[in-house]
């Protein structure tokens, strides 16, 4: 038996065999092509297809690991768009007449050895995106999809480190654990094991060769220990621990069909987070109470173009269909600076965060939120539709979102096309809106508390700048009082308030939340039980405040 420590990034024992997972060594040869134009226009068209990827992969990353830990595929984005990246590749391809993939690898190469030599942590990983981008395009340009292959059976993933587009790639139901030699607990592989609830180690010291291949592993992410070939007697007792969290396991499945509900009889919404229409089986499956946040901005990111009215009412209204008359709650467009699609044409901004963004973007150019608006109000005769605006910080963008979506409403009632009733509700995600929320909660139905934005504004700290993680404090007391202070004011119109962003998971605050008068939860669909769970162990009668 062979015992390897590691760090762990998440608790739970894994038994299985071990499937490595090695980087594809490219052989990037150089040659000259016959004109450095055409070798520009591959790399131009490799870059747009990159592009395309990344969006797909953000789509799928955001359904696993929330909208926070996804954003990585949009700093690739971002990045693939850089004007000294595209500018360093066209300069190799024209100054000395080589083809696309090789002038590609040069420039990744280039750039990683100049972020590496910084002194400032978060641009030391800029140098892993740079490489990760680069083999991408590198993939496309050599016609190498770069797909990981994995047998049939679950097994224990072992390797040198994976990027976060391999993770996202990997078929989840054969994953057993994630043991990696390199990494960090922010790497996209530990914060997916973390959401998805699977055993992982890093830093683990140990040669990988071949003939580890298919070895009986042990993976105790408990106590951050790996053991290979493990004796009988680690066998059994791993063996059986195991069995002891596949009952707790199976606990929580039978909470499906429950209510949630506190013991002293406090009752809490508990819906799902979505991506796009492919995530409401996942919804569905883990008992979603209805849709809290569909993310629209999807439709729009995987199009090469506007998506059409009737293209986004098929979408809207197979999700309402679906849902069997429970709420599902769309957030309109969101896009802009952070989140990118191509055909919008918008400008590079200094700071993205604060620039033209979701509903700014939309009240800029009304004939795509008229679009959007007149699919969302045909989709509500299907089943129960709620329009969500994101961004809000004032009375006045509200009551003129108000004015455009009656004018829509009033046009398709004259065409003759049916309509259902739709509730109509905002975002809390600036400091501006809390302080306003008395004011904004007599213009709505309803306010869902974006916890992501709202922090990164509050406490001024980027959340995608993971050089500023011990500044971080997601249970900051400025943000809580802020969701009191929400909470106390949309009651006072009685309308209800839900929480939508990544805090809604945190089961840490589930009691705090609830006590502050919460009304919704909207979660990862995988979160669904885990908090439905601490909702029915609460009791909430003891007099005592928040």
């Amino acid at each position: 038996m062979q015992t390897y420590k590691g760090k762990s990034v998440y608790g739970g024992i894994a038994v299985g065999k071990i499937h490595i997972i090695k980087k594809k060594e490219r052989l990037i040869t150089q040659r000259r092509p016959k004109s450095a134009e055409e070798e520009i226009a591959r790399f131009e068209a490799a870059r747009t297809n990159a592009k395309e990827q990344l969006a797909e992969l953000y789509g799928r990353a955001v359904a696993e690991v929330g909208e926070t830990n996804a954003a990585i595929f949009e700093i690739h984005r971002m990045m693939l768009d850089d004007d000294d990246y595209i500018e360093a590749v066209h300069s190799i391809i024209s100054d000395q007449t080589v083809n696309a993939e090789y002038a590609a690898a040069v420039t990744a190469d280039n750039f990683a050895e100049m972020f590496s030599a910084m002194d400032d942590a978060y641009m030391k990983e800029r140098a892993a995106d740079v490489k990760d981008i680069s083999e991408r395009i590198i993939g496309i340009l050599t016609n190498s999809d770069g797909r990981i292959f994995m047998g049939g059976e679950p097994q224990i993933i072992l390797a040198d480190d994976l990027t976060p587009s391999e993770t996202v790639q990997l078929d989840k139901s054969l994953v057993l654990a994630f043991v990696t030699v390199h990494g960090s607990t922010n790497s996209h592989t530990a914060i997916l094991a973390r959401t998805m609830n699977i055993p992982a180690l890093i830093g683990v010291k140990l040669d990988i060769s071949d003939n580890l291949e298919g070895k009986t592993a042990v993976v105790d992410g408990f106590n951050g220990v790996m053991y290979i070939e493990p004796s009988d007697e680690c066998l059994r007792e791993a063996e059986c621990r195991l069995s002891e969290e596949k009952k707790k396991h199976s606990l929580l499945q039978k909470l499906k069909g429950k209510e949630n509900i506190t013991k002293d009889g406090k009752s809490v919404m508990l819906y799902a987070n979505i991506g796009n229409i492919k995530d409401l089986a996942y919804a569905k499956q883990n008992d979603a109470g209805g849709i809290g946040l569909f993310r629209s901005e999807f439709i729009y990111m995987e199009s090469v173009t506007y998506p059409t009215e009737e293209e986004q009412f098929r979408i809207y209204k197979k999700a309402a269909e679906s849902m069997s008359g429970k709420r599902v709650i769309v957030r309109t467009l969101d896009i802009g600076a952070d989140k990118q699609a191509d055909y919008f044409n918008l400008g590079k901004e200094e700071n993205p965060a604060l620039g033209l963004r979701a509903i700014r973007l939309c009240l800029k150019r009304p004939e795509i939120f008229r679009t959007q608006l007149r699919a969302l109000c045909r989709a509500s005769h299907y089943g129960k539709i709620a329009i969500m605006y994101p961004m809000i910080t004032s009375v006045g963008e509200v009551r003129k979102i108000k004015e455009i979506s009656a004018g829509v409403r009033a046009e398709l009632t004259a065409e003759g096309i049916p309509l259902g009733e739709t509730e109509e509700g905002i975002m809390i995600e600036t400091p501006a809106a809390v302080m306003i929320s008395d004011l904004l909660a007599k213009e709505v139905d309803f306010f869902s508390i974006g916890t992501n934005d709202l922090s990164q504004y509050t406490m001024a700290i980027d959340r995608q700048n993971q050089n500023l993680e011990e500044f971080f404090d997601p249970h900051h007391e400025a943000v809580m009082r802020m969701i009191e202070l929400v909470c106390k004011n949309a009651h006072a119109e009685n309308k209800w308030v839900g929480i939508c962003g990544e805090l809604g998971a945190d089961l840490e605050l589930t009691e705090r939340f609830l006590r502050m008068g919460i009304d919704e939860l909207s979660v990862s669909p995988s979160c669904i039980l885990p908090v439905r769970n601490r909702i029915r162990s609460l009791d909430l009668g003891d007099g005592r405040g928040v």
